[in-house]
């Protein structure tokens, strides 16, 4: 990985800052209110330096990277993928958890601002969002100067869900820095929380170093491990209200006189710059070194997926098109869940017989339908299976069926037990 040299800026008198932007946001609103239109978003001034807009390049110039074949094209029968100008994407569905496209996904980059997924997640199962806190001194000034900020000042009191809104819509680092505190009594705590949920979440080439993803050669992930993330994101119902809203207003508060406007910096929601036929929230990132990052959910014909492209120099939005594109026109849900009660062939080396009964045939039964995620002209046949029994260490055992596609997995099912007894022996 290229060694990242950071620059650090002088530091600017925050509490000058703070009340000039006060003063600016009160006069640059007054004929927005007068006209009697949506404000416009109080999030960053120009001398911001993580500009969480995602830059597109010209349609004619492309990257050395966009030429490189995304690795699913080696998949036997699979429709060929897009080239992207992002170093590194993904496509996973978030139901079967196949993964539909795939370029450099193990390759480490820095991820920017879409690290926040992880900061809100964590917030969200740990915090009531009815909460109210108090900027601490090290939250609000923590900072680098300049960067994404709704400019929480010190003792200024916010809920839960405004720091939560804040940190999704309009990239708050300062929000993030908070939450952190909220979640783990100090930022460095929360950053070793941050690293044991992505163990737990099976990533493995992933390390955090703080919150909100600002410029650090020791914090970085790959487009599998951040897929992943978002996954557990997107699993999360009061999380996903978050970073599917457009649209937010934090009131005035103890310091602000003034409404704070957040508006979800995604351009691809309906409405927006890029609005896409299913997209339904995501999160946007960038530094110098990380380029543009953007994680990306949608939603159509019943499929949903997470689309994130790393390591972009212009063109995330266009790539994710396209890889949207690709992944509706392309690919279908099969259900593979022909008999809800079959007899499983009993897995050598393991001491149980399993035993039915005239009511239930069959030992082990689906509770859920059993859906993949393959090619439209795919048929049942060529699907194959891969079986194993798994014991709790507690409660009943349960076999889990995997499902491949020239062995590329394209989802999974469970089955669970309900009669066993002892292996006899003869």
């Amino acid at each position: 990985m290229k060694k990242q040299v950071t620059v650090k800026k002088p530091v600017a008198d925050q509490s000058q800052k703070h009340s000039f932007l006060k003063t600016a946001l009160s006069i640059l609103l007054i004929p927005v209110l007068l006209a009697g239109s949506v404000p416009a978003v109080y999030a960053q001034d120009e001398f911001t330096s993580e500009e969480e807009t995602v830059q597109e390049a010209p349609a004619d110039e492309h990257t050395a990277s966009y030429y490189e074949e995304p690795q699913t094209d080696s998949i036997k029968g699979w429709p060929k993928g897009p080239l992207v100008e992002g170093s590194a994407a993904i496509v996973l569905d978030l139901e079967t958890e196949a993964i539909l496209y795939a370029k450099n996904i193990d390759e480490r980059h820095y991820p920017a601002s879409v690290t926040k997924l992880m900061t809100g997640l964590l917030a969200c199962e740990a915090l009531d969002p009815t909460t109210s806190f108090a900027m601490s001194e090290a939250a609000a000034y923590g900072i680098e100067p300049g960067s994404s900020s709704i400019y929480g000042d010190v003792d200024e009191v916010f809920t839960v869900e405004q720091a939560i809104m804040a940190l999704m819509l309009e990239s708050a680092n300062e929000m993030a820095m908070a939450l952190g505190e909220l979640v783990s009594g100090s930022v460095k705590k929360f950053v070793e929380l941050m690293n044991q949920r992505a163990r737990e979440l099976t990533c493995t080439r992933t390390h955090f170093n703080n919150p909100h993803g600002l410029p650090d050669e020791t914090h970085y992930t790959t487009a599998r491990d951040m897929a992943k993330i978002a996954r557990a994101a997107w699993q999360n119902k009061t999380f996903r209200a978050y970073f599917t809203n457009d649209y937010y207003e934090i009131p005035p508060t103890n310091v602000m006189n003034e409404t704070r406007y957040l508006l979800n910096h995604h351009k691809m929601m309906a409405g927006r710059d890029y609005a896409y036929n299913g997209v339904v929230g995501g999160k946007t990132g960038y530094t110098d070194d990380a380029g543009n990052t953007l994680v990306t959910f949608a939603r159509r014909d019943g499929i949903s997926v997470v689309v994130v492209v790393l390591g972009s120099t212009g063109g995330a939005y266009a790539d994710t098109a396209s890889l949207l594109d690709y992944t509706f026109d392309n690919f279908k849900h099969m259900n593979m869940r022909i008999d809800p009660n079959p007899t499983p062939v009993l897995l050598p080396g393991e001491a149980l017989t399993l035993t039915g009964s005239e009511d239930a045939p069959g030992a082990f039964v689906y509770r859920t339908s059993v859906i993949v995620t393959v090619p439209q002209d795919t048929k049942r046949s060529a699907i194959t299976r891969k079986q194993s029994l798994l014991a709790n260490s507690a409660g009943p055992y349960r076999i889990k069926s995997k499902y491949y596609l020239d062995d590329h997995q394209v989802g999974w099912g469970m089955q669970y037990e309900e009669k066993v007894m002892p292996f006899v022996n003869r």
